[in-house]
């Protein structure tokens, strides 16, 4: 360098040489060329121009203004938790008053915030589902969310609801990847721009592809759900080619999976981070999967715990994040921007009053809160609380008592046979004299503890309002139908809960070898019939359709309603599924087929 400037300054004093010998002379000057118009004399030299270089900084602190500071906060799949339950655990007022204060702390601290949902607002508790979710987005939009993913369950309702719903929010519903057919048009915005604190960011909206099978077909057979690998690199270079952001993120409802490996749920998050370029995408604000994204060493942290550390995933340069369900948790994910990259300064899943189940030194259990107490704020209370009033209208009702805990649990019912899917499934060949009960698991939304069963319970379990349908087949007929749904993965909620059979299943090849039905044994060329709820008989989970059905007008919840009124009570041991009845081969487990995933 220091050479270079030396043969510049030589170069000035030969100008100012050549201008001095005859000042009738013209100088032109090009870089590093020098001419005169009396000679044919031609100087060339290299002329460096000093440039001072951008700094770069190593921590935000030492950037000072040159850094960017900014938080993203984020929840996923409220499934109708717009109040609190009833130990007093999450709701939106309390909500309400967590994001407050996080709000407030970030700007003073010279930062600003963007409110992210990642779908699923609807189906999952009475109160709300009553009222076609209603209150949870009155709450959503008094919280002041920015955006959220449109998640499967949107579509729980008639199209109608969900364009009312989009109305009444105060914010947009993004899915890049969900066309109305008739028109061949994005049904959703597929992103939006926001300025927060002087940074442009782009926030795309995904959808599950497998909302084609997991919605109910009566209402989106309109729809077309394509795939968000393909879609978000649209999207991406549609934003890039228009230079209006700094950064991308996207808000998803598409599930995370450990490694990408999702069995027999379509791809989520991760295979979305893998399949763009790395850089393109800085962060993925997911749903659907309904787990905390906390990572250790590439696993899940199975020591995570309300109020713990949590670290989100990181795929191909993208951070990953999602915060459980029902508003259990605010996601906080601090962010710092300086030499051009973004940086995660910071990252927590922080509990809304979540309490752990402890025992007094009598054998008494109580709970106690992880974290200190969050004040429901008081405006919201207010507004919300004549829609529980209403909500709660009528579900008191006591109609049973069991003396057993009935599993219906996600973790559990789509793992295994449960007691509670035979007694649905049971429940439903009952009322229309049938032989095969087929209960999706994806159906069966929570458990019923040991004590009174009210109708709440009963909405809460199956809030669906599926129709059952009774299908008369063969005996070849039930077992090629058998073949697909017994062969679905655990894990997902098109495991099926069956009852009135008995059979063993090929996990590999599809098959399954029956030897009852309903004690009638088994002839292939006899005709036998079966309970589907409305939803699998027409593809739904990706059942096989069932064109024939006989839709029966009854709705499950009903159903379960007055079967469990007829019976009164339950006793342990009722409904409790015999392993012997529905075996699982080549498995890697005995209670449904695991097959080792797909490379």
């Amino acid at each position: 360098m220091k050479n270079k400037l030396i043969k510049g300054l030589v170069a000035t004093a030969v100008l100012a040489a050549l201008a001095g010998c005859n000042d009738d002379e013209t100088v032109t000057t090009t870089q590093g060329t020098t001419t005169s118009e009396t000679t044919t004399s031609v100087i060339t030299t290299d002329v460096e121009v000093p440039v001072t270089p951008t700094p770069t900084y190593a921590t935000c602190a030492e950037a000072g203004d040159a850094c960017t500071t900014f938080t993203v906060l984020h929840t996923n799949d409220n499934h109708g938790r717009f109040w609190e339950n009833s130990k007093g655990e999450y709701g939106m007022a309390a909500r309400k008053t967590l994001i407050d204060q996080i709000r407030a702390e970030v700007e003073a601290d010279g930062g600003e915030t963007i409110l992210l949902s990642g779908g699923d607002v609807n189906t999952g508790v009475p109160e709300s589902d009553l009222q076609d979710a209603v209150p949870d987005f009155i709450g959503m939009n008094l919280i002041g969310y920015d955006a959220m993913a449109v998640g499967n369950h949107e579509f729980d309702n008639a199209l109608s609801v969900v364009e009312m719903q989009r109305e009444l929010a105060d914010f947009p519903m993004l899915a890049a990847n969900i066309y109305d057919r008739s028109t061949g048009k994005r049904y959703f915005d597929p992103y939006k721009i926001f300025t927060v604190n002087g940074l442009r960011i782009a926030v795309i909206g995904l959808t599950t592809e497998g909302t084609a099978t997991l919605g109910n077909p009566e209402f989106i057979s309109g729809l077309q759900f394509t795939d968000p690998k393909v879609e978000i690199k649209k999207v991406i270079k549609e934003i890039q080619d228009a230079k209006t952001a700094d950064l991308i993120f996207a808000t998803t409802h598409m599930g995370h999976y450990e490694d990408g490996e999702h069995g027999s749920n379509t791809p989520g998050d991760v295979a979305l981070a893998r399949a763009v370029t790395e850089g393109d995408l800085q962060a993925v604000i997911g749903g659907h999967s309904q787990n905390p994204v906390c990572m250790k060493d590439g696993s899940y942290d199975e020591d995570f715990a309300p109020g713990g550390d949590c670290a989100p995933d990181q795929q191909n340069g993208t951070y990953i994040m999602q915060a459980h369900e029902w508003g259990k948790y605010v996601g906080r994910a601090d962010f710092e921007y300086f030499n051009g990259k973004l940086q995660l300064a910071s990252y927590a899943l922080v509990p809304v009053n979540l309490k752990k189940k402890l025992k007094d030194a009598e054998g008494n259990s109580y709970y106690e809160l992880y974290q200190d107490a969050i004040t429901p704020d008081a405006q919201v209370l207010d507004i919300l609380t004549p829609y529980q009033e209403k909500g709660e209208a009528g579900l008191s009702e006591v109609i049973a008592t069991t003396a057993v805990k009935l599993d219906g649990d996600r973790a559990v019912v789509r793992v295994q046979q449960t007691n509670l899917g035979h007694l649905l499934a049971t429940a439903q060949t009952d009322k229309v004299s049938a032989d095969i009960g087929v209960m999706n698991s994806g159906g069966v939304r929570a458990d019923i503890e040991v004590g009174d069963i009210s109708y709440k319970d009963v909405l809460t379990v199956q809030p669906f309002g599926n129709t059952i349908t009774k299908n008369t087949m063969t005996g070849a007929e039930i077992s090629t139908y058998l073949g697909e749904v017994a062969s679905f993965q655990i894990g997902s909620g098109a495991y099926a809960q069956l009852t009135g059979v008995k059979m063993s299943v090929d996990c590999e090849a599809k098959t399954v070898a029956i030897t009852d039905i309903n004690g009638k044994g088994y002839d292939a060329a006899a005709s036998y019939s079966v309970t589907v709820p409305s939803y699998n008989a027409a593809g739904g989970d990706g059942y096989p359709a069932l064109t024939s059905s006989v839709m029966t007008g009854y709705v499950d919840a009903e159903v379960l309603y007055t079967y469990l009124k007829a019976k009164s009570s339950i006793a342990a041991g009722d409904y409790a599924p015999v392993a012997s009845d529905v075996v699982y081969n080549n498995s890697l487990s005995a209670a449904g087929c695991q097959l080792a995933a797909a490379e």
